[in-house]
């Protein structure tokens, strides 16, 4: 898919409206509607911008551009130029159907990567920044499924389950898109070049934020009005009360989008978030075949199994990204305890499970596993699988 050619005056006049601070997106769409292209807006008298919208949007559109203007369009069109690059403004065909759904959409976007994606059937996958080990693995693994169905997993590039997401995406035909809250030339978390450079390649990265803005803690909720305005329905993996997650779950909600949440256990804080939006109505699922379903998408074909997308019990081992985990708080425990009790997180896992997350030998894993017991901290379930032990 090809953008329109746009000249350096139109994109100027893009560039400078999008720009244009305390001219929100929604009043910036009425004046296009009523006039046309920015040009044509910016010709028109205050008087009837403010008719169209109302003072405050007229003066903001009519403003002068700040003095540093002509030297950012000069860095906009050199980056516009690098392989991959392109800017998609509200009237390209290339701009993506579904936020034109919502009130607001940006005026232009900035993208690397693969355009055609920004049309395909979406589903959000978000959650916590300090996944356990468990919402890593499931959020990899509904991500997975999902592309594997052709779905384009739309995520925020955010460390923990963000991340997992689109790595589990990369591996199927829908791919995954990246929504980001700093500029289009920058990389948030660093931890994430290597994966960032990966949706460059094979999905495609979007950002309605102007080159070289750095990330602010005021720019994610408004990236995360973009997320649910690309997709069909949202999925929670984990999330505490105070997530950016329940955002995007909430935006979602208003734009008439589905929202999903994984349950989990009620001592585990990073399922608080998912069940208080289960209490709000939203869906309880526990594969992915469900959400397919709700969406009106069959699970990919099986290769050498019953389903492609049922857990097998035997995780991917992880890489050393996604099975960080943060240590456990427990001071009287030795170190290899207190990294095999923050593996075993909240949820029952099997032998094979903790191996293949702390990479611990047999013998050792035993040995602690039998310590653990001994002092109180997991309790052995029925299918050889442990299970922290509740506390009160």
């Amino acid at each position: 898919m090809q953008t329109l050619p746009t000249t350096e005056n139109e994109l100027a006049a893009w560039l400078r409206l999008a720009m244009a601070p305390g001219l929100r997106p929604g009043a910036l769409r009425a004046m296009l509607n009523a006039f046309g292209l920015p040009a044509a807006v910016l010709e028109q008298p205050f008087a009837l911008l403010a008719a169209t919208t109302d003072e405050a949007s007229a003066r903001a559109a009519l403003a002068p551009p700040c003095a540093e203007f002509a030297r950012y369009l000069d860095a906009v069109l050199a980056w516009r130029e690098l392989p991959g690059n392109a800017i998609v403004t509200l009237d390209d065909p290339a701009y993506p159907p579904a936020l034109l759904t919502m009130p607001d959409p940006p005026a232009l976007l900035y993208i690397k990567g693969r355009l055609e994606l920004l049309h395909a059937k979406g589903v959000a996958v978000v959650g916590s920044r300090s996944a356990t080990p468990q919402g890593v693995e499931d959020a990899e693994r509904f991500a997975r499924a999902f592309s594997a169905a052709g779905l384009a997993v739309v995520s925020g590039l955010a460390l923990g389950i963000d991340g997992a997401a689109h790595r589990g995406a990369l591996t199927g035909r829908g791919s995954t898109i990246a929504v980001i809250g700093t500029g289009a030339d920058l990389v948030y978390p660093a931890a994430h070049q290597p994966l960032a450079r990966q949706i460059a390649a094979d999905g495609v990265i979007v950002s309605e934020w102007p080159l070289g803005t750095p990330a602010r803690a005021a720019n994610f909720p408004q990236r995360n009005r973009l997320i649910a305005g690309l997709v069909g329905g949202v999925l929670i993996v984990e999330a505490a009360m105070r997530s950016g997650s329940l955002i995007t779950a909430r935006l979602a909600n208003e734009m008439g989008r589905d929202v999903f949440a994984l349950p989990g256990s009620i001592h585990a804080p990073l399922s608080r978030g998912c069940h208080r939006m289960l209490k709000q109505g939203a869906k309880l699922v526990e594969t992915p075949e469900e959400i397919l379903e709700e969406l009106g998408f069959a699970a990919a074909p099986a290769a050498g199994s019953a389903s492609a997308t049922r857990w097998s019990g035997v995780p991917p081992r992880p890489t050393p990204a996604s099975a960080s985990v943060p240590a456990v708080d427990e001071p009287e425990l030795a170190p290899e305890a207190q990294k095999l009790l923050a593996a075993l997180g909240h949820a029952p896992a099997t032998l094979e499970i903790l191996a293949a997350r702390t990479d611990m030998q047999d013998a050792a894993l035993q040995s602690t596993l039998l310590q653990l017991e001994l002092a109180g901290h997991l309790t052995v379930l029925p299918g050889g699988r442990f299970a922290r032990a509740s506390h009160g």
